[in-house]
């Protein structure tokens, strides 16, 4: 599992800005190998449902992955004779390769890909991606599983497919419903701060790239679907459903010892750019408690159970002690990878060192409890001591969130922390640019970085409007209420030179 940093974190979600005509809003993918007798049936398909049914430019994409017969000459056919069409050639096998390079190397805001036998009915390609230009979702997957979906398969794949699905689910706790089905579309800027924690270049690419979207918190919308199994399919059942388990035994480690660094995917709060102007909002706060009233219920029982053990042979005062030291260690454990987000084994020693503390306190409170009780009674019940240890342990509680919160795991405000950020507020700094888009109608979505004084051109420039390059970069100057203008499919942009 790879363990390399993404490219950044992620932006609010906004509806996807106006481009210029002829620059494509949505490229489908078409992965294939040796798909000489079905592929051209099915761009001339997908071309002509495209152009009678979406409202925006197109691409269609053919991801030739070291294909042996005459499909690169389909394909290159296809490309001559069809102005949205192109063609890209991989010399190495694997969908979830062809998928990953050429999703990394698109400029189109919203990426998709269908498999080439067209099982799943077209009609669901514009729900599909709507989500995805609106802002309101950042992956979109076809689902067979749902309810209203119409599916026509045999049993035998009809069993693969739901017991993969139980198993994701058991295993991964996987929340969505069909991670197999060939049709899912996700967003570019999603893509290039996922796809490179995404090992897999094989059949399990979609469910590693599900799982992990979902574990950081990105919304994943689902389509029901018609579907109809294609009887000539070329996958081999057993070994992709060999190669799907061992990655999910792979992901399920990466996950379990934190080696994701997952955080860098969880959008910003919130969504809706109206929240970027809440000040003083404790961030995750909501998230965090749900979270440490389930470990702290958890620890609770496990603590008392501990003491109940202990006490058989041990005082109560050695009992209370040990129980709590225990359960204090599990504690903070799971409270540091679960409750606030801290993966890897980074600080993981200072972090219980300081839990001990807040054990230390919390120990105060219950041994304090029990000597009360004992110069109350000179023999209480064992029923009393566990009520009396109960009342402590919550008052202990509520102190222990404040410390883990404010102490143990405090939020870390990055801009103090990095003299760059901070310099880049002032207008003064050359940090301070002035960001220029690169044109053309397929100019990559890169910035060209230039010093620029507005003011030697109009002295009347306000320049209280200036952006610095962060704001440009993650699209927080933007007007979020600015919708895409429709594209007819035959319009064309007269710099386009096709």
């Amino acid at each position: 599992m790879r363990t390399d940093s993404s490219p950044g974190t992620l932006p609010a979600r906004e509806h996807l800005p106006a481009g210029d005509a002829g620059t494509p809003v949505l490229d489908v993918v078409i992965p294939v190998y040796n798909e000489e007798k079905d592929l051209q049936p099915c761009v001339l398909r997908l071309h002509e449902h495209l152009t009678r049914t979406f409202p925006y430019a197109f691409r269609i994409t053919i991801a030739d992955n070291a294909s042996t017969d005459t499909t690169p000459q389909v394909a290159a056919r296809l490309e001559a004779e069809i102005p949205e069409v192109t063609n890209f050639r991989l010399e190495q096998k694997g969908r979830g390769r062809a998928l990953r390079t050429v999703w990394s190397a698109s400029d189109a805001p919203v990426l998709a890909y269908m498999d080439v036998d067209l099982s799943t009915d077209l009609n669901a390609l514009l729900p599909l991606v709507a989500p995805l230009i609106s802002g309101h979702s950042d992956l979109a997957i076809g689902s067979r599983l749902a309810r209203s979906s119409r599916v026509v398969r045999g049993p035998k794949r009809e069993f693969i497919s739901r017991a993969y699905n139980l198993i994701l689910r058991g295993s991964l706790q996987a929340r969505f419903s069909d991670a197999q089905c060939g049709f899912k579309a996700i967003r570019r800027d999603v893509a290039q701060v996922l796809l490179p924690l995404v090992e897999d270049t094989g059949w399990f690419f979609d469910t590693e790239m599900l799982v992990l979207a979902e574990r950081a918190g990105l919304r994943i919308h689902e389509v029901p679907v018609d579907w109809v199994d294609d009887p000539d399919s070329t996958v081999h059942i057993v070994k992709t459903a060999t190669d799907d388990l061992k990655g999910v035994w792979r992901i399920g480690k990466a996950l379990t010892t934190g080696s994701l660094p997952l955080d860098r995917l969880t959008r910003p709060f919130g969504d809706d750019p109206r929240d970027r102007e809440i000040k003083d909002v404790p961030k995750g706060l909501a998230r965090q408690l749900v979270g440490f009233c389930v470990v702290g219920g958890l620890s609770t029982l496990f603590y008392l159970a501990l003491y109940s053990v202990f006490r058989q042979f041990s005082g109560s005062q050695l009992a209370n002690a040990l129980a709590l030291l225990v359960s204090a260690v599990a504690n903070t454990a799971a409270n540091r990878r679960l409750t606030f987000g801290v993966r890897g084994r980074g600080g993981a020693v200072r972090h219980q060192a300081q839990g001990l503390v807040v054990f230390g306190i919390g120990l105060a409170l219950t041994s304090g409890s029990l000597a009360a009780l004992n110069a109350a009674t000179s023999d209480p019940a064992h029923s009393t001591e566990l009520a009396v240890l109960i009342a402590a342990n919550l008052a202990a509680t509520v102190l222990r969130f404040l410390l883990f919160r404010a102490w143990v795991f405090p939020d870390r405000d990055e801009t103090a922390e990095d003299p760059a950020a901070v310099a880049g507020q002032d207008p003064s700094s050359p940090a301070y640019r002035t960001v220029i888009p690169q044109q053309g109608p397929y100019a990559p979505t890169t910035y060209a970085s230039t010093t620029y004084d507005p003011t030697a051109y109009d002295p009347t420039y306000d320049t209280t409007t200036q952006f610095r390059a962060g704001e440009a970069a993650d699209g927080t100057w933007r007007d979020a209420t600015m919708q895409l203008q429709p594209v007819r499919p035959h319009d064309t942009d007269p710099r386009d030179a096709r």
